[in-house]
């Protein structure tokens, strides 16, 4: 049997997708109230910043996985216009559902599709762009789901990932007693679930460093890879351009 981290815990690799669905389903409700609260607003910046560096133009196509409550995808698609495309998705239905009804509130009609993103039901080089926001850390074949975001873009092409990281070590003590004390009572207090945002917590723990995701990229296709912290290191934002 093949096991795998889930949070601090090792997991048949088969049982972990469905141990995040279970995740995301709990806390899909108040995701976006919890993103506010916990980050103090500061995912908006991180957000903004992904977009800014994104530079995506008008006619592009920009496919958005673990897309989630879709601030990204809104955000592209007022970039890329109505000569381009923006492909939202998510592995959970139920966080793809919560995003699809954001974007038609903001009169978003985007294609919205439910995949695996180790697994991507789409043709070679279909994208100019591939972004993926606090999702990586909850696939459990990182480099495969890498490499198959390679394989969607065109040559050039590149990928952001957005991701919690590590953080600089003035700052290590502060941060986690505010993951392990404060983050859990959060979310008992506000979404009625603390268990979630423990395993959210230890997930980032077991996430890979900025370097050592950086090489993963390298070895996942992308031929330059650069990182910008942001927030002492609490988020990086990876930049990956296809061979």
């Amino acid at each position: 049997m093949s096991t795998t981290d889930f949070g601090y815990q090792q997991v048949d690799e088969r049982e972990k997708a469905r141990r995040v669905r279970g995740v995301f389903d709990s806390v899909a409700p108040r995701y976006d109230l919890m993103n506010d609260l916990m980050s103090l607003g500061l995912h908006r910046a991180w957000k903004a910043f992904t977009v800014m560096v994104a530079n995506v133009r008008p006619g592009q196509r920009v496919l958005d996985i673990a897309g989630g409550t879709g601030d990204l995808a809104r955000a592209f698609a007022g970039k890329v216009g109505p000569t381009g495309m923006v492909v939202h998705t998510d592995i959970n239905e139920t966080m793809l559902r919560t995003g699809r009804d954001r974007l038609v509130d903001a009169g978003l009609v985007l294609p919205t599709l439910v995949c695996d993103a180790e697994r991507l039901p789409f043709a070679d080089a279909s994208f100019d762009l591939v972004s993926v926001a606090f999702g990586l850390r909850n696939m459990t074949h990182k480099l495969q789901a890498i490499t198959e975001m390679a394989r969607v873009l065109r040559p050039g092409g590149r990928l952001l990932v957005l991701e919690f990281s590590r953080v600089a070590r003035p700052l290590q003590g502060a941060y986690d007693f505010y993951s392990f004390q404060v983050l859990p009572r959060l979310g008992r207090a506000v979404a009625g679930d603390a268990q979630s945002y423990q395993y959210l917590a230890e997930s980032i723990r077991m996430h890979p460093d900025q370097e050592s995701l950086k090489a993963m990229m390298k070895e996942g296709g992308f031929g330059h890879v650069d990182y910008h912290n942001l927030t002492g290191g609490v988020v990086a934002l990876h930049v990956g351009i296809k061979c």
